[in-house]
């Protein structure tokens, strides 16, 4: 079975051994790895099942101001305080809601083809994932500021709606691009929850976010591809609503948010779970032995009756022992991967 052949079955929800994993990193964490292993190339030895291409609105460097970045949508980016790898923004562009002061950018056609042709052109068995970053929500409070949003999703109902119209068909023509070229599943990435619940309730939810979600799922799945979606937080008020709408796989599952048996056991036949093992929590924190335990049984529980793909709940972030990742992985790989691989 090739690692493709792994992460379909496993979308399909059919048993699967080995479990397919990935792994990611933000920059600082694979910059603290590659320094303790003195290997700089050392993601390439991982094994991981799944390889992707990304666009998020990439970020250039702002001349004059070290630590500023701009984005293809004008979002300038300060990346000097705790978050290093994203960063904050600077102002919002949006003063007031009135979509007048602001038109997003057409989308860099030639940019886009090129980074979608790469991904089909690698030569790799693995499953194959375009990704769409800050696909809606995101983008909108990065245009607007995350509290002007939410207040204007009660204030300013109208502007929200056009606002979010506007930014669902620039996504939607990024997957008239997208669908041109070969690959297995596209990827949305919006963080709609927090600790406890969703960001800005399920009423809004479903008023605002749902209906473009949809058409968007709807583009994917009539070009044949699975449908794999990221938010950070609890969301599971609106997993019924996302099984409907045709998600196949949910990614991030935060196992100090849910209850990892429970959501198995009501959602586990429709939904995928991709990730499960905690960054918030495990990594940082726990001793080797505590992080290989612990993610043998989140293993063990989330991959009854396939429909998991293993992984840590996020890009793994600088606070990370890289003797917990070496753990991991050598659950990961029932031991093919281990702390001897690299003389360690």
């Amino acid at each position: 079975m090739t690692r493709r052949e792994a992460v379909q079955n496993a979308i399909l929800h059919h048993p699967t051994e080995p479990v397919p994993y990935s792994v990611f990193f933000t920059a600082q964490e694979r910059q603290r790895v590659a320094d303790w292993l003195g290997d700089p190339h050392f993601t390439d030895r991982l094994g991981g099942y799944i390889s992707t291409c990304d666009y998020s609105g990439d970020c250039v460097p702002v001349e004059g101001r070290p630590g500023y970045f701009r984005d293809d949508f004008g979002v300038v980016w300060n990346r000097n305080g705790v978050d290093k790898d994203i960063g904050v923004i600077e102002r919002p562009l949006f003063a007031e809601p009135d979509l007048s002061l602001y038109r997003l950018p057409a989308p860099d056609e030639a940019k886009l083809h090129a980074r979608f042709r790469a991904l089909e052109a690698q030569k790799t068995e693995n499953y194959k994932i375009a990704m769409l970053g800050f696909s809606l929500f995101e983008r909108a409070w990065t245009l607007c500021g995350m509290e002007e949003l939410l207040t204007y999703m009660i204030t300013d109902e109208e502007f929200v709606e056009g606002l979010f119209e506007e930014i669902t068909n620039w996504n939607l023509a990024v997957l008239d691009i997208a669908l041109q070229y070969s690959f297995d599943a596209f990827h949305f990435g919006d963080d709609w929850g927090q600790q406890r619940g969703l960001i800005m309730g399920p009423r809004c939810w479903r008023k605002y976010i749902a209906p473009c979600v949809r058409k968007m799922y709807e583009r994917v799945r009539r070009a044949g591809r699975a449908v794999s979606q990221h938010s950070c937080g609890d969301i599971h008020e609106v997993f019924g609503d996302l099984i409907d709408m045709g998600l196949n796989v949910y990614q991030t599952f935060q196992p100090e948010i849910y209850d990892i048996e429970k959501m198995k056991r009501e959602y586990g036949g429709d939904l995928t779970f991709w990730g499960g093992i905690s960054t918030q929590k495990l990594l940082p924190y726990a001793t080797p032995q505590e992080v290989r335990e612990t993610t043998r049984r989140i293993i063990g529980t989330l991959n009854r009756n396939g429909g998991y793909i293993a992984a840590p709940t996020h890009s793994v972030p600088g606070d990370v022992p890289p003797e917990n990742i070496l753990a991991m992985l050598e659950v990961f790989t029932d031991g093919r991967l281990s702390a001897s691989l690299w003389g360690k």
